[in-house]
């Protein structure tokens, strides 16, 4: 057989057939680590935003404390036990909520 037999030009659609597992293993990095990043940066704004007083919170720092006030958008003043230590903390330093409520 004629060796120019066997030596033909790639086609248009054996290119695309080339970039077709790229597009793919794309699609999947999107389904399984941007997507849930996405959701859990939401469900991390909606708690910073609805945090009021009484709230028992967990600070990025490990301190567990209650909400006693709310300075502004940005600012928590936190009441630490076990000697009611009052300390002042950026919002976003929160990183989850404990528990509802404390009772005074």
């Amino acid at each position: 057989m004629p060796l120019n037999l066997y030596i033909q030009a790639a086609s248009p659609s054996s290119s695309l057939l080339g970039f077709l597992p790229i597009l793919l293993i794309f699609g999947i990095f999107y389904f399984l680590l941007f997507l849930p990043m996405q959701r859990q940066r939401k469900q991390t704004q909606k708690m910073l935003s609805a945090l009021k007083n009484g709230d028992v919170v967990v600070t990025s720092g490990g301190i567990i404390g209650a909400i006693v006030a709310i300075d502004g958008d940005d600012s928590l003043v936190l009441r630490v036990k076990p000697d009611n230590v009052k300390i002042q903390v950026s919002r976003s330093s929160v990183s989850s909520l404990v528990g509802g409520e404390v009772k005074k």
